[in-house]
């Protein structure tokens, strides 16, 4: 039916907005490639459509995490969403998309003073003499990193190129105003 009506439209247009004599032959065939071409555009546009609805996640998502030393599983989520509140928190919290009735770490974290991914290692925290230079020269390189890292069971060390943080309890990042680091979609 969308078809008949834009060749209607078609028709309409080519005998009285362009005032150009046209056969009858002329808009029939011409509408009827015109309609011919819409349809393969529309198969083209649902081909892709598809393709995204239907991308696998990736298996590194899935996995769950559990180690000796570490029995902690992430959540597989949809895209698009963004936790809220933005939690981060110890090793022994769960990470991935938090909302008001699961309270979890968030897993994609990102800073918007350096605009650059959040690190995170587990069970370990940070030494008190990690400064922003050192962050800023070394981040994301875990090999370097360890030079300033402390094995602490319990505990989870964050880190961006500007700022670093060990925590021990689950800490909504509004509680500290010096951080800048928001949630970069699920």
């Amino acid at each position: 039916m969308a078809d008949d009506i834009d060749d209607l439209l078609d028709e309409v247009e080519t005998k009285f907005i362009a005032k150009i004599p046209v056969k009858k032959q002329q808009i029939k065939t011409s509408t009827s490639i015109k309609s011919k071409e819409r349809k393969a555009e529309k198969d083209d546009i649902d081909l892709m459509i598809d393709d995204i609805c239907d991308d696998t996640i990736d298996p590194l998502e899935t996995q769950d995490v559990n180690r000796a030393s570490q029995k902690v599983s992430r959540v597989v989520t949809s895209a698009q969403n963004k936790c809220y509140p933005v939690y981060i928190g110890s090793s022994i919290c769960s990470q991935g998309l938090c909302n008001s009735s699961s309270k979890r770490c968030c897993d994609k974290l990102r800073c918007t003073d350096c605009d650059f991914k959040v690190c995170v290692f587990d069970n370990f925290a940070w030494h008190k003499t990690t400064d922003y230079l050192f962050l800023r020269n070394n981040v994301p390189d875990f090999k370097k990193l360890k030079a300033k890292l402390v094995a602490q069971s319990g505990t989870r060390a964050y880190c961006c190129q500007c700022q670093c943080r060990s925590i021990r309890d689950l800490t909504d990042t509004k509680s500290d105003t010096t951080l800048k680091w928001v949630c970069g979609k699920h």
